[in-house]
């Protein structure tokens, strides 16, 4: 009898304290996120870890879309092109100078029926409100004739993602496609103008060991210091998460040389990764860089859907996004993750373009005037964001 008291007992505290925390969201002004998954429409997908909960702009629309009129003179062909015809998607983000800069992929039409068959660059638009966002002409990020092109022509430059360091140099991790393997690259500028590229992030790593292997999706740890999201230092190093269909870590001491964290027999050892029954079964990817919080490291992820053994109502192929947790003191351990997507397509535009089964493909995050910035591709061909309060 005393046991079945305590065991009720233990069940009434726990809907407490789930009210306390909805009734505090509620009084917030926090409107708590729910999710139709496995048919319980009131599974409360929040966790008290977790960034969010983000909100789309009322009547969204995407902030960035391609444009086939804007030109730009090539260095590697010699021609006028139209640099952002086919799609603008991906984006990284960051503040300088009170302005949020978003880096985003712009794709050039080639005139190939397949994703991955164009010509990418780097394309910038500046907004001083978070709102309204104004582009370049040109390209700040591209092939050139340089060491790199034979990694980086013709297929170009892809999916930004940016950290600042504490001295202020801008670190760009993106990927390399030269239409045979995909490379996990780095870049510094000291202004989002100059670029020093550094190369293949794992081209000297063992001998190359890494080198012939598809890499992508860098993301370096961040943490909120005075009002802005830099490069953090965890027991004297930095890490980054990165790679698809499994998340890798590595880690550095300067933000330039990287070294893959593995196992004791020398091969990469995933820190995440896919969850048969879960939206995130057919892959997981590497988002924006993640924030270092009083609760540890918080990894916003993009997940791949197979519905045969994943959510069978979400569809194949389906780009959602989620949230892990790792260990402030021991990046590789992960701690918690998220049961269901904070962030899905849902608008016409999330789920229309070069990529239908529809994506929200997380890679930029500020914080910028009190609120969480998300940035987001949006089925492969326009860029998304939505907000969230900070606390």
């Amino acid at each position: 009898m005393l046991a079945k008291n305590r065991k009720i007992m233990d069940i009434l505290k726990k809907r407490l304290a789930i009210l306390l925390f909805l009734l505090v969201l509620t009084a917030c002004g926090v409107k708590p996120t729910v999710a139709d998954t496995k048919g319980d429409k009131a599974l409360l997908v929040d966790k008290a870890w977790m960034l969010g909960p983000f909100e789309r702009p009322e009547n969204a629309k995407p902030i960035i879309q391609s444009n086939p009129a804007i030109v730009f003179k090539d260095p590697m062909s010699g021609a006028d092109v139209a640099w952002q015809s086919k799609a603008t998607f991906n984006p990284a983000a960051v503040v300088k100078g009170k302005k949020i800069h978003v880096l985003y992929r712009a794709e050039q039409d080639r005139n190939v029926d397949s994703i991955g068959g164009h010509t990418s660059r780097i394309g910038l638009a500046i907004s001083k409100d978070g709102v309204n966002y104004q582009t370049e002409e040109a390209p700040i990020f591209y092939p050139d004739n340089d060491d790199q092109k034979k990694y980086e022509w013709i297929g170009g430059t892809e999916d930004p993602r940016i950290v600042e360091s504490d001295d202020g140099t801008y670190i760009l991790t993106y990927t390399q496609w030269n239409g045979k393997i995909p490379r996990l690259a780095l870049a510094t500028s000291p202004d989002l103008k100059k670029w020093t590229k550094h190369g293949p992030v794992f081209e000297d790593y063992k001998d190359g060991k890494y080198n012939e292997r598809e890499t992508k999706s860098g993301a370096i740890v961040t943490e909120l210091k005075d009002g802005k999201l830099v490069a953090a230092k965890i027991n004297g190093n930095y890490y980054m998460y990165y790679g698809v269909p499994h998340i890798w870590l590595a880690s550095s001491t300067e933000l330039i040389n990287w070294v893959p964290v593995e196992d004791y027999a020398g091969n990469l050892a995933p820190v995440l990764n896919p969850r048969p029954g879960y939206f995130d079964s057919w892959l997981v990817e590497a988002g924006p860089p993640p924030v270092l919080t009083d609760d540890g490291i918080v990894v916003l992820y993009n997940a791949g859907n197979s519905s045969n053994i994943g959510v069978k109502d979400l569809g194949n192929r389906v780009y959602t996004s989620g949230q892990a947790l790792f260990s402030a003191t021991e990046p590789w351990k992960l701690i918690d993750r998220s049961e269901t997507p904070f962030l899905k397509p849902e608008l016409p535009f999330e789920k229309s373009g070069q990529y239908k089964d529809g994506t929200t493909f997380v890679e930029g995050l500020v914080y910028f005037d009190g609120k969480w910035y998300l940035f987001y591709g949006t089925a492969d061909s326009m860029v998304g964001v939505a907000t969230a309060t900070v606390d």
